[in-house]
């Protein structure tokens, strides 16, 4: 450990609020008709800071870099991460920039999202300097393909992060342009990766996610990957395991990912067996689901895994040897 380490991990990510309008069966009319709604709320967005929140709620030591506008959405951020134990000092606040914004169209288990980049693209890798990484264990780097101007120098920072001794874990989130060959440069450089099931089929180009994870897990040491109203999988050190989530009423699966992985990584960062994690990692995200918002009802350790306990793991066989089985 470096003399100067005090925080168990670094998000270097994107901020802004989300801003969720939500009803049932939730349709946007234009021709200047108005449609009511159920709910409105302003909290936490962005997949970092969701992460962030939850991790800090687990009882990790979290220190976040990012860029917001000298603005109200801005303020609200900073306000708001601060709240959960968060040290957000190296945030830089940029009064030529806008802080970004995203407004969520939500009809429970579906939800369409309208974002403002504004300076969700703005973080470069150069930010993130030898310094503020010496003072965390583990690096987390969530929506890649926002962080615009952190990708060129995306490479390096992870190779930054090794020599200094922090592990690394990444959750792209979706191509929008489809693509998908820049991330594939980088797994090489990750210890934990985090994709869902749409986004683990098209990096592969697989049609089945036990073949897809296996192809992954040739690149990346631990591959977690969340299945939705299916739970999640993931491969380690030659297992690979799936759980399940019992039914549950949804209120919300804005952060669900997010909150995945601050349990998966939690019980990583603890040394856990693969089954811990993931049963933690299913337990965070299914608990995230009871409140509007990513961060409203992340749950507490003793919480989680209090929940996780009534989790069944069971192996993947599939995704070990590469069958077509699913």
């Amino acid at each position: 450990m470096s003399p100067l380490q005090t925080y168990d991990v670094l998000v270097a990510g994107e901020l802004n609020p989300d801003l969720i309008l939500s009803a049932r069966g939730l349709e946007i009319r234009f021709d200047q008709q108005e449609t009511l709604l159920e709910d409105a709320h302003m909290v936490i967005g962005s997949s970092s800071a969701i992460f962030a929140s939850a991790a800090a709620r687990l009882g990790l030591k979290v220190i976040f870099v990012g860029l917001v506008g000298s603005d109200l959405f801005g303020r609200f951020m900073l306000k708001s991460l601060e709240e959960y134990g968060i040290d957000v000092s190296p945030i830089i606040v940029d009064a030529n920039q806008k802080t970004g914004l995203s407004v969520i169209l939500n009809r429970g288990t579906d939800r369409a999202i309208l974002t403002h980049l504004g300076a969700i693209a703005s973080l470069d890798a150069a930010q993130v300097t030898d310094e503020l990484l010496s003072r965390a264990g583990h690096l987390h780097i969530a929506s890649y393909f926002l962080q615009v101007n952190l990708q060129p120098g995306l490479a390096d920072l992870f190779r930054r992060a090794h020599a200094l001794g922090l592990t690394v874990s990444l959750d792209t989130n979706w191509d929008p342009g489809g693509q998908w060959s820049q991330v594939k440069s980088l797994l090489s450089a990750v210890d934990i990766f985090f994709p869902n099931r749409a986004e683990a089929l098209a990096l592969t180009g697989s049609e089945d996610i036990s073949q897809a994870a296996r192809i992954l897990n040739e690149a990346v040491p631990a591959v977690a990957i969340k299945l939705g109203e299916e739970g999640a999988m993931a491969l380690h050190e030659g297992k690979a395991l799936r759980v399940s989530p019992p039914n549950m009423q949804v209120v919300d699966t804005v952060g669900a990912g997010d909150c995945f992985d601050a349990g998966f990584l939690y019980g990583y960062l603890q040394g856990w067996s693969l089954e811990q994690n993931l049963k933690l990692g299913v337990a965070l995200g299914s608990l995230s689901t009871r409140a509007p918002g990513g961060t409203a009802a992340q749950p507490s350790l003793k919480e989680a895994q209090d929940f996780s306990s009534h989790l069944l793991a069971v192996p993947d066989e599939s995704a070990l040897l590469g069958s077509q089985a699913e």
